[in-house]
């Protein structure tokens, strides 16, 4: 079998090395990688087999492409990559947003080229092949959105060589994704650039307040070290959702802000101990089905 990965970075580049890991010799890697120093690390690290930035050398004859570039990336990559591209070949992606990419790819696509759109839940505030990792994957949840635009062995096909993550897969459909994902990734990635911000804007109280710093502020922030230009897409191609729930985020934090303002202290103690119950409620919930740290 051979695989392509666009884009041999954090997940492109654990992918890689977790397939190798338990494949060895039956898969052949090739990846697409920008730079010189970038091709020859991802193969020093073994995470490809080759490595080049020639299109026509990396997916030519593959049997499935694994895009992972930016969101924004992904549909332009594709219109690059189709000429070279046989029948039958699977692409799959590991995008934070879905519909957006889904419903511009379904506008080209011809029929003997499958898209089977998928998110692998999981991720690291560092970036790059060297950031990579073979269980970057095990036991997080994996979305996988199953459209009727490839038959079921074409599904299989792509599911029997994702199954050696040891990635819990679910199914949503492609708008449900949009929304969860908004929730639980998008709104608190900016959230944590926020805090980080508002810390920036501490003005004369900024070295008085960096020497305070100690696992709270680290902990709510890590994410927001995250890549800049990944983020962006996000919001550019899930705008819809992130602006709705931001608003209701605002709604809550108004509704914090006018208890203390008023010295609610009932009110203030009821909205820290609901949020409290709640989360380890959710936390028990999930504890048995998949990672979340």
């Amino acid at each position: 079998m051979k695989l392509a990965i666009i884009g041999v970075g954090l997940i492109g580049g654990s992918l890689g090395l977790c397939l190798k890991d338990k494949l060895g010799d039956r898969i052949f890697i090739s990846g697409l990688c920008r730079t010189e120093k970038s091709m020859r690390l991802a193969e020093k690290l073994g995470a490809v087999d080759f490595a080049s930035s020639d299109i026509e050398k990396v997916v030519g004859d593959a049997d499935i492409i694994f895009l992972s570039p930016p969101v924004l990336q992904i549909v332009p990559t594709v219109k690059k990559i189709l000429p070279y591209l046989k029948r039958g070949a699977i692409l799959t992606d590991a995008g934070s947003t879905k519909e957006y990419i889904f419903n511009e790819l379904k506008k080209f696509l011809p029929p003997d080229i499958y898209f089977i759109a998928g998110h692998p839940m999981t991720g690291r505030e560092k970036s790059g092949v060297e950031a990579a990792d073979k269980n970057l994957f095990k036991n997080k949840a994996y979305v996988i959105i199953r459209e009727d635009s490839a038959p079921p062995e074409i599904y299989e096909k792509l599911m029997n060589v994702l199954r050696l993550t040891e990635a819990k897969f679910t199914e949503l459909d492609l708008a449900k994704h949009d929304r969860c994902a908004a929730v639980i990734s998008h709104v608190p990635h900016i959230a944590a650039a926020a805090l980080v911000t508002l810390l920036n804007r501490s003005a004369g109280d900024l070295n008085s307040c960096l020497k305070l710093i100690g696992g709270g502020f680290k902990d709510t922030t890590r994410i927001a070290s995250s890549n800049a230009d990944m983020w962006a897409d996000i919001c550019m191609t899930n705008g819809e959702y992130i602006s709705g729930n931001l608003r209701e985020l605002q709604k809550i934090l108004g509704e914090v802000i006018s208890a203390i303002d008023n010295h609610d202290r009932q009110a203030v103690h009821d909205y820290f101990a609901k949020s409290k119950e709640r989360r380890d409620e959710i936390l028990h919930t999930i504890e048995n089905k998949f990672d979340p740290n």
